[in-house]
């Protein structure tokens, strides 16, 4: 009687808009397989206002799922979003900047929670990732990068990394690919579930063979951030949300997201440092630069959306999250400890408030 009420209660709350308090995080549902889907450089109410150029995502997905109103970027500029998505890592002076040069992290110290202090943008293998977490507890996981081509695709150790543009037929982007810039994947057989997004409809046929984090970046004209593209795509979030109405079904149709699984949306950053800088839950300076922002603590107000059976359709909350809650909430759904800023105290993470249904 107490689970049903507790039920009925987050439902109520979600549908009324209520913020989550402490107690919201309660126990996670068995969500098995995790998806999750990173766009590029929206503000809020550019995506999700009545105005919107993505129509897709913020009516028709956005009437599936919960939408998390108040969800954060960390940092700008894109790098050290997906980095802080995969190990709780913040920012540092190279990863703002995406790391133009391909060069070593040179660490010096470690500070709490689990930070490497250094400047540089290839972490050393002795930095914990959420792949490595997941791989030692018996878990899977693949991530899909459209036009990648060849798997794990990186600059050279010390080299101008030829991806920061795109280029007709090639518009991967290496800054936006997070498992690259970690000796522990690009130095081990780890660097084999690096792979083209061409990949994914076929590991989709049956849960068997669906990994349990699943973690995909459209190319730079797909995700969002070009606009025009070099192909003559319009770019923005009118790519954005037709490149979506061609791979969310493919997801949501698949055997493993109705059994267990749960589908992420959501966008590296805002605008930009000069436009929306702001930040969430306690984020402040950290060991690497004083403004995870570049002019503020933050990677600036996205929204995020979530879809599962766990989640009630046309709901939503205001309670604050960000890049390092989700890696939390990820952790808590496999049962895995808590990785540098995720494991920061008062960190908020999906509970009933999200798995609302």
């Amino acid at each position: 009687m107490k689970l049903k009420y507790l039920a009925v209660a987050a439902l109520i709350a979600a549908s009324l808009g209520v913020a989550g308090s402490a107690s919201a995080a309660g126990a996670p549902p068995q969500i098995g397989h995790v998806f999750v889907i990173n766009l590029e450089n929206k503000g809020y109410d550019e995506t999700w206002g009545p105005g919107s150029a993505a129509p897709y995502l913020s009516q028709t997905l956005r009437e599936q799922g919960v939408l998390l109103s108040q969800y954060y970027g960390i940092g700008h500029n894109s790098l050290d979003n997906y980095i802080a998505q995969i190990s709780g890592q913040g920012p540092n002076t190279e990863t703002q900047a995406d790391c133009q040069v391909y060069d070593e992290f040179t660490q010096t110290g470690q500070a709490d929670p689990g930070q490497a202090v250094g400047q540089g943008c290839v972490y050393p293998a002795s930095v914990p990732t959420l792949p490595s977490q997941l791989t030692t507890a018996g878990q899977t996981w693949k991530a899909y990068l459209e036009d990648m081509g060849t798997p794990c695709r990186h600059p050279a150790i010390g080299a101008v990394d030829d991806t920061q543009k795109a280029k007709v037929g090639d518009q991967y982007a290496a800054r936006h690919n997070p498992f690259v810039y970690f000796h522990s994947i690009i130095d081990t057989p780890a660097c084999g579930a690096d792979v083209d997004l061409s990949q994914l409809p076929n590991d989709l046929a049956s849960p068997r063979t669906t990994p349990n984090l699943t973690y995909i970046t459209p190319n730079l004209c797909h995700d969002g951030h070009d606009a025009p593209c070099v192909d003559g795509e319009p770019g923005g979030l009118v790519s954005a949300d037709a490149w979506l109405r061609q791979w969310v079904p493919v997801i949501t149709s698949s055997p493993a997201f109705s059994q267990d699984g749960m589908l992420v949306i959501t966008f590296d950053e805002s605008d930009g440092p000069s436009s929306d800088s702001s930040a969430c839950c306690g984020e402040g300076p950290g060991p690497n630069t004083a403004l995870p922002g570049i002019t503020g603590l933050g990677g600036g107000r996205t929204g995020a959306l979530v879809l599962s059976k766990y989640t009630a359709p046309g709901s939503w909350n205001d309670r604050s999250y960000n890049h390092y809650s989700l890696l939390a909430s990820i952790e808590n759904l496999f049962g895995l400890p808590h990785l540098g800023y995720a494991a920061s105290t008062g960190l908020n993470t999906f509970g009933l408030d999200v798995y609302n249904r």
